[in-house]
């Protein structure tokens, strides 16, 4: 593969629609009145904590600071592991199918302004905890789960 960059591209174009393993990386941002950070997806147009998936060469780590600049213009650093979730049966839209894995971690901002490509993020908005939109998938949801049980 050329350019490490688009994995998942790259690994439809050997194997179609078939059911594969995928591993992401994201976080969630808080900002100072302890108010999380969500995108509004472009592929769903539904809401989730920033994050991608892990490219050829990176670490969780790496993907998570990249995919938080990335989708919300953030500079991010990595503060701690809040944990690794999956989703043995996932479908997406176009009929991809993965068993994919988040390793989700708490980031924080360090610089960077918040902007919205209006392709892969529609929008983007801190909620309360005890306000928070529906996510996009279980996996999300369990992340939350794990915030709030902090």
């Amino acid at each position: 593969m050329e350019n490490k960059k688009n994995y998942i591209k790259w690994i439809r174009s050997k194997v179609g629609h078939d059911k594969i393993i995928l591993v992401f990386a994201g976080g969630c941002i808080f900002n100072e009145k302890g108010e999380v950070l969500l995108q509004k997806r472009g592929d769903s147009n539904k809401w989730g904590f920033p994050g991608g998936a892990i490219e050829l060469g990176e670490t969780p780590q790496m993907a998570a600071i990249r995919e938080a600049k990335e989708e919300t213009g953030l500079d991010v650093e990595v503060n701690n592991l809040i944990g690794i979730y999956t989703d043995i049966c996932m479908e997406y839209s176009n009929g991809d199918k993965a068993h994919s894995i988040l390793i989700a971690y708490e980031l924080s901002a360090i610089g960077g302004k918040l902007f919205c490509d209006k392709e892969e993020t529609l929008e983007l908005k801190y909620f309360s905890l005890d306000n928070m939109p529906e996510l996009f998938c279980k996996q999300h949801e369990d992340f939350l789960l794990d915030i709030k049980a902090r």
